[in-house]
């Protein structure tokens, strides 16, 4: 059985509920899933997955939360992570998403293979918004 860890950092809960919706999708179609918050994981969660799934919000000027994400997400670079399946998802309150489109080249340099382009969505994740979380969840059980 193949291996997902999913891993965010949430401050309002609309990141979390994303985990949640592509976590529980992805384990309903066969995958093992490991969901956690990122102050929870360890960079063996990424190693030893076969598939990662990373989710963190806009914060400030279009970036990472600085205080845990972004060092977890600079540690994890500097490991072997060529090749590996990832996808990317998190929510934001105004902008257009650059951040997510940073993140996803950030992760393209670090020769990940990302699986589908970032999942963002504005404030609370509504049905339509779950409803893309669980087809993100799907995708990646069918990697």
């Amino acid at each position: 059985m193949k291996k997902l860890s999913v891993i965010y950092w949430s401050g309002t809960g609309n990141t979390q509920m994303m985990a949640s919706a592509i976590s529980k999708a992805a384990s309903e179609e066969g995958l093992e899933v490991n969901v956690m918050s990122v102050d929870k994981a360890d960079k063996n969660a990424v190693l030893d997955a076969d598939i990662v799934a990373f989710g963190c919000p806009s914060m400030g000027a279009e970036q990472l939360e600085e205080a845990e994400m972004e060092p977890f997400i600079s540690e994890i670079e500097q490991e072997n992570i060529a090749g590996k399946p990832m996808a990317l998802f998190g929510s934001y309150e105004w902008g257009d998403g650059q951040w997510m489109a940073d993140w996803e080249d950030r992760m393209k340099k670090a020769g990940v293979n990302l699986i589908d382009k970032g999942l963002i969505i504005q404030s609370t994740p509504d049905n339509d918004g779950l409803e893309r979380c669980e087809e993100l969840g799907k995708k990646l059980a069918s990697y």
